[in-house]
């Protein structure tokens, strides 16, 4: 689908779209480092490291279906098997929130986007799996926060896409039909599948193509453009 679509609502994925994954993994190697610089701990950063990936793999892993389970109580479970004293004995939220907005980088082509169609006559949102807070404090991290008019993370749903909760949500607050909406997401089954059987039309941003992808873009400055509002 290349010809220009009549679009009254546009939805972001936050991870791996207006978030550059890789930066992630960066800050979430050097906040284990500093948690075992700080304190006792049970194994070297490396060994920490791998363990930190393994607790996080398993937790999210674990869940039932499309049920939201919290990253901050993955984290608590992560740093509980890391650290030789009790979790709750130390700072560790505060140093991985400090780190966190000190590390996490935006893809500046989402940004860019994001900004351009702030100005433009259709509503702009988030649909996201992601603890309420520490998305929103990403957002305004990035500076992109007052260019939403909408945001809807999976802790309020209580769902994670593609489960339809997800999608109807955000439809409902933006008040348009699914028809005149796109997504834009990074993952196919949560953001290109969910999307079109919510139906919505879909942005692969990094997705692996398929039939549930309308279009894809290398680069997201493209995206304004493509419906028609570009400056």
């Amino acid at each position: 689908m290349n010809e220009r679509p009549d679009i009254e609502a546009v939805f972001w994925d936050i991870g791996g779209v207006i978030l550059r994954m890789e930066s992630v993994r960066a800050a979430h190697r050097e906040f284990v480092d500093r948690l075992c610089a700080e304190y006792p701990a049970a194994a070297g950063s490396d060994a920490a490291l791998d363990r930190w990936r393994d607790v996080l793999g398993t937790y999210f892993g674990d869940r039932e279906g499309t049920a939201f389970r919290p990253a901050r109580e993955g984290y608590r479970r992560a740093v509980d098997e890391i650290l030789a004293v009790d979790p709750d004995e130390t700072e560790w939220e505060s140093l991985f929130r400090r780190i966190r907005d000190e590390r996490a980088e935006p893809n500046p082509d989402a940004v860019a986007a994001i900004e351009e169609l702030a100005d433009a006559p259709l509503h702009q949102g988030v649909i996201s799996d992601v603890d309420d807070d520490e998305g929103e404090q990403l957002l305004r991290t990035f500076g992109v926060w007052d260019a939403m008019d909408s945001y809807t993370a999976s802790e309020a749903v209580g769902r994670t896409k593609p489960d339809p909760a997800m999608f109807e949500t955000a439809l409902g607050k933006a008040e348009v039909e699914p028809a005149r909406a796109v997504m834009i997401g990074d993952r196919y089954e949560h953001d290109m599948h969910g999307g079109t059987q919510a139906g919505l039309l879909t942005v692969a941003y990094g997705a692996e193509d398929g039939p549930a992808v309308d279009i894809a873009f290398d680069d997201l400055r493209e995206l304004p453009g493509w419906l028609g509002v570009s400056e």
